[in-house]
């Protein structure tokens, strides 16, 4: 399936499109075994995601296309998103458009380095979680040792999913790191740049 086959216009605020009903839609996605994920990642997309995820790979174990392109946002939920990639046994094939960052990103390495796809135009964010702590001094301690947890456990999986050193990786993310398609694919982020749908093996 080509994308334009999967693609439909925005025609008012919340409707999923003019071209084709939500639920052809949503059905004619689910039988082309792709997901797309597109937004602020939170707990409701977080959850819609891995729903199609479990469903897909109960139904066949033939490679689940996703796209994405988020600004990122909750880092568990892109956890959870994560997660769930590596645990079902159909290989993801992700492909980047957009802007791919943050919990976006996080989600993006979910999938094999030769599954990494992305089209021309993609721009990509890494930079280290945010956190707002509040309460008692305690609860701010707390909070803080959580943050640098957090912080060195995502390093950790950026430099284990493309092959930088951690020295580099907490450099990099100690501030907003933008890279585009060809510095990520430089970076070990993106396996390959990619024009058209038959470039995916």
């Amino acid at each position: 399936m080509k994308p334009k086959d999967i693609v439909a216009e925005s025609t008012e605020e919340g409707s999923p499109g003019a071209g084709l009903p939500f639920e052809l839609t949503t059905s004619t996605l689910f039988k082309s075994r792709t997901v797309a994920l597109f937004g602020e990642i939170t707990d409701r997309l977080a959850r819609d995601v891995v729903a199609q995820l479990l469903a897909l790979a109960n139904v066949g174990n033939e490679p689940i296309r996703m796209f994405i392109s988020s600004p990122g946002g909750h880092v568990e939920s892109g956890d959870a998103v994560f997660d769930v990639v590596r645990f079902i046994i159909p290989r993801v094939i992700m492909i980047g458009t957009g802007w791919v960052a943050s919990a976006g990103a996080l989600i993006y390495l979910s999938a094999e380095k030769s599954d990494r796809y992305c089209l021309p135009n993609t721009r990509f964010l890494l930079h280290q979680p945010m956190g707002q702590a509040h309460g008692s001094g305690s609860d701010v301690e707390i909070h803080t040792r959580e943050i640098l947890k957090m912080r060195r456990r995502l390093n950790l999986i950026i430099a284990r999913e493309t092959g930088q050193t951690l020295e580099r990786v907490e450099r990099d993310t100690d501030r907003d790191h933008w890279l585009t398609a060809e510095e990520a694919r430089e970076y070990g982020i993106v396996g390959s740049i990619i024009q058209s749908a038959d470039e995916i093996r």
